[in-house]
């Protein structure tokens, strides 16, 4: 009841836009538009989203994947759901779940992301990714998965919607390592930190995460040296 009490109270845009007026800071109107309009869903808990297991989760994103044309994605940890071979995602989604404790429905969750990642063959679509060399290192799974992975990487950064990134270790940083962020055209940013799923709308903040992409491509490597980092990785798996 109180939560209902709140949004019947919540300031509607005009009020927002009029009190900033009144103040001399319109510049920060659309901002506070965005942060009231979501204050409810820009912070929840994974424990929340996760409770009923990880399937209903990978479905609950079709819709906000089938508005966006340009993703741009960076990952310093993992590699992105979009290019994740069903091995590579069992075995995440999998551990997830043993961390979590939650309902075990690994299958239909690695089934539901994996019908997902089609998207990347939309020739109407581009898919920005950038991911840390530590992402070809961690072992996620065997060493088989990781070989599988690394070799299903070598494959779709070969499409013509998808470029990929990768920062060498030893490349100079300017731009410290970030947390993973996927950024939505330019009208929403989602973050995913270890309790909670971050979701922003505010221009300000979508621009931050912008800038900070572009940062982060400059320390990229692109082509054959991105390949070269791959293939280098998959040595070190199938000698493991």
């Amino acid at each position: 009841m109180l939560a209902d009490r709140e949004r019947a109270h919540a300031p509607s845009d005009a009020d927002i836009r009029a009190w900033c007026a009144a103040c001399d800071t319109d510049s920060h109107a659309d901002d506070l538009i965005a942060s009231s309009r979501n204050a409810e869903s820009m912070f929840v808990e994974w424990q929340r989203k996760q409770r009923t297991g990880l399937r209903r989760l990978q479905d609950s994103y079709r819709e906000r994947y089938s508005e966006t044309t340009h993703f741009r994605v960076y990952s310093p940890d993992i590699v992105p759901g979009f290019v994740q071979t069903p091995a590579y995602a069992t075995a995440l989604l999998s551990s997830i779940t043993a961390f979590r404790q939650i309902p075990d429905d690994v299958s239909e969750a690695v089934a539901a992301r994996t019908r997902r990642s089609q998207i990347v063959h939309d020739s109407h679509r581009r898919f920005a990714l950038i991911i840390e060399e530590s992402v070809l290192r961690y072992r996620i799974g065997d060493a088989a998965t990781m070989a599988g992975q690394l070799g299903h990487l070598l494959s779709v950064m070969s499409l013509p919607t998808v470029s990929l990134g990768i920062i060498p270790f030893a490349a100079p940083r300017p731009m410290w390592p970030l947390e993973a962020c996927y950024i939505f055209d330019d009208r929403l940013v989602q973050v995913e930190l270890l309790t909670t799923d971050v979701t922003l709308r505010a221009p300000t903040e979508i621009a931050t995460y912008l800038a900070a992409f572009a940062e982060l491509h400059k320390l990229a490597v692109y082509g054959n040296d991105a390949r070269d980092l791959i293939t280098s990785a998959i040595a070190s798996f199938k000698d493991a």
